[in-house]
């Protein structure tokens, strides 16, 4: 059985709750995984590495507050939403997939874990009218790509102190890239919060509106 240690060693204040929840995601994600390919079947046992803890990452960075609304667009099996939704369960999340039986195992495990601040859509993200605080997003496409289908979904009221905006889940060499999305980005190393050696290219994305 794969545990979830390397999350508590990283997360050290959970609740009951919580440690419950993060210890039910590697049966359910391989309950699922085994009928919807949501993850590559070689990483499911690196799901708290590679997965779970990655998608956490967005935490060490920015705390939501209760009350805010974060829209996580191209989610597949609910990363990072999953994760950030039961770290942070007074924030709001909406995880969209265009891709309808990803949208299952999303709806699916935030059922199971009881979250009741989790919205599971089949939908694109240029379909979505509401107005949120952050979008968040794990490596979809190219930024240039990515940034048209969420521009105008922010909300005007910062609850945060950080501004609303993107924080976008990618690795390796971003300098073309956020060149050619000619955004302004700023890059903060994934491996200044975790120690092994998978966080040493990753990144999260910052692109305040």
């Amino acid at each position: 059985m794969v545990k979830p240690d390397i999350i508590f060693k990283y997360f050290p204040e959970l609740t009951q709750q919580q440690i419950e929840q993060f210890g039910k995601l590697y049966e359910l994600y391989s309950f699922w995984n085994s009928q919807i390919n949501v993850i590559s079947r070689k990483d499911i046992d690196e799901l708290y590495e590679r997965h779970i803890l990655h998608s956490l990452g967005i935490a060490k960075f920015c705390a939501f507050k209760p009350g805010e609304k974060v829209l996580d667009v191209g989610t597949g099996g609910g990363f990072p939403g999953i994760p950030l939704a039961i770290l942070f369960p007074e924030t709001q999340f909406h995880l969209v997939d265009s891709i309808g039986k990803k949208i299952k195992v999303v709806n699916e495990v935030a059922t199971a874990l009881g979250l009741k601040n989790v919205k599971g859509s089949h939908s694109r993200a240029e379909q979505i009218a509401d107005k949120y605080n952050f979008v968040v997003s794990r490596a979809v496409t190219r930024l240039a790509d990515f940034y048209p289908w969420v521009r105008g979904k922010f909300s005007k009221e910062n609850i945060n102190a950080l501004r609303n905006g993107i924080l976008y889940l990618k690795g390796g060499d971003l300098t073309e890239e956020i060149k050619e999305s000619k955004l302004k980005a700023e890059l903060y190393p994934l491996s200044a919060y975790f120690e092994e050696d998978f966080f040493d290219t990753k990144y999260v994305v910052y692109i305040p509106q």
